[in-house]
C-alpha cells in the first residue's frame, strides 16, 4: 500500500459543564490523504504527529506526503487539528502494516491535544465521557438528535481561550457544574435526551470565556427559546452549538439572527457513531 485515504469526524466538547471530559462526535468530516514517498512540505502539527507515532509503533520512519481535504473549519472549537492528528496516525499506521490499534493511536493524539475530549469521539464515535485519557466509556447517538452549529467567521485559539479562565472558582460554582455534567452522562447513557433540556448551564469556562465571544448567551437562548434543549460554547470556541429533538431549521434561523453576524454559517448535523474510518 502506498497511498491511504482517512476519514475523521468533528466534534463538539466540553458540552458546556462537562470541560476536557465529555464530547460528541459530528457527521461533518476531514478527510487526510498520506502517500508514502518523497517528503515535501509539513506543518508541525503533521511532523509532531509522525514523530509521535513513529516513536510508539517502533518502526522506521519513511518520507509521506500529505493532503487534507474537507468541512472541518480551522481553530473553530470543531475538533480540526484532531482531525489532523488522526488522519496523520492513521494514515501513517495503514502504511506501516498496522503495528498500532486503534486505542494506542488515540492514547498518542490525546496526548498531543493536551487533553481528551476531542480527541475520544474523534477516534471513536458517539458521545464519550473521559475521567482519565485513557479511560474512555463511549455511548452510540440516536439520529434523532440534531446539533445546530452556529459557525462565525473568526477563529479562536485554544491557548487564547484557556488564557481567559480563572486559577480558582467557588465550591458553589464547581458542584452545580459538576452535577450538571452527571447528569448529561446519564441522559447520554440511558439515550433518555429529553432529561438533557437545562443541563448544559456551566460555571466553570462559559462565563469567563463569554467576554471572547460576546453573543455566547444571547444564542443560547435564542435557541432554547426556539425549541432547543439547551446549547453550548463548543470546544473553547468560536462555534455555538445546540441540541435539538424537532425543529432544527427553526431553531437554525433564531440562534443566526441572535447573534447579528451575516457572514455566520449555520449548519445542522447529527452526530457520527463510527469515528476514524479508513475509506478504501
Amino acid at each position: 500500500m502506498k497511498s491511504v485515504r482517512v476519514r475523521v469526524p468533528a466534534t463538539t466538547a466540553n458540552l458546556g459543564p462537562g470541560f476536557d471530559c465529555l464530547g460528541v462526535a459530528l457527521s461533518l468530516y476531514n478527510v487526510t490523504t498520506v502517500t508514502r514517498g518523497r517528503s515535501g512540505p509539513s506543518a508541525g502539527i503533521v511532523t509532531k504527529a509522525a514523530a509521535a507515532f513513529f516513536r510508539a509503533a517502533g518502526v522506521e520512519a519513511f518520507p509521506f506526503t500529505w493532503k487534507i481535504e474537507g468541512d472541518v473549519p480551522s481553530a473553530r472549537g470543531l475538533g480540526s487539528s484532531v482531525t489532523v492528528r488522526l488522519g496523520i496516525l492513521h494514515g501513517l499506521n495503514e502504511l506501516a502494516g498496522k503495528p498500532l490499534d486503534r486505542r494506542r493511536l488515540y492514547v498518542i493524539c490525546a496526548d498531543l491535544e493536551g487533553h481528551p475530549d476531542n480527541a475520544a469521539p474523534g477516534a471513536f464515535g458517539g458521545f464519550t465521557v473521559v475521567p482519565a485519557r485513557a479511560a474512555v466509556q463511549r455511548f452510540a447517538v440516536d439520529e434523532k438528535l440534531s446539533f445546530v452549529l452556529w459557525i462565525p467567521n473568526f477563529e479562536m485559539e485554544t491557548a487564547a481561550a484557556r488564557r481567559a479562565l480563572p486559577k480558582d472558582v467557588p465550591l458553589s460554582d464547581a458542584v452545580a457544574t459538576l452535577g450538571r455534567a452527571a447528569a448529561i452522562a446519564a441522559a447520554f447513557a440511558a439515550a433518555d435526551y429529553r432529561k438533557l433540556e437545562g443541563c448544559f448551564d456551566d460555571w466553570l469556562h462559559q462565563p469567563y470565556r463569554e467576554k471572547l465571544i460576546p453573543c455566547l448567551s444571547r444564542v443560547i437562548e435564542a435557541g432554547r427559546e426556539a425549541g432547543a434543549l439547551g446549547g453550548w460554547l463548543s470546544g473553547s470556541g468560536s462555534t455555538i452549538a445546540c441540541l435539538t429533538l424537532g425543529k432544527p431549521e427553526k431553531i437554525a434561523v433564531a440562534m443566526h439572527a441572535a447573534a447579528g453576524q451575516a457572514d455566520a454559517i449555520v449548519r445542522v448535523v447529527a452526530a457520527d457513531n463510527s469515528g476514524v474510518r479508513i475509506l478504501r
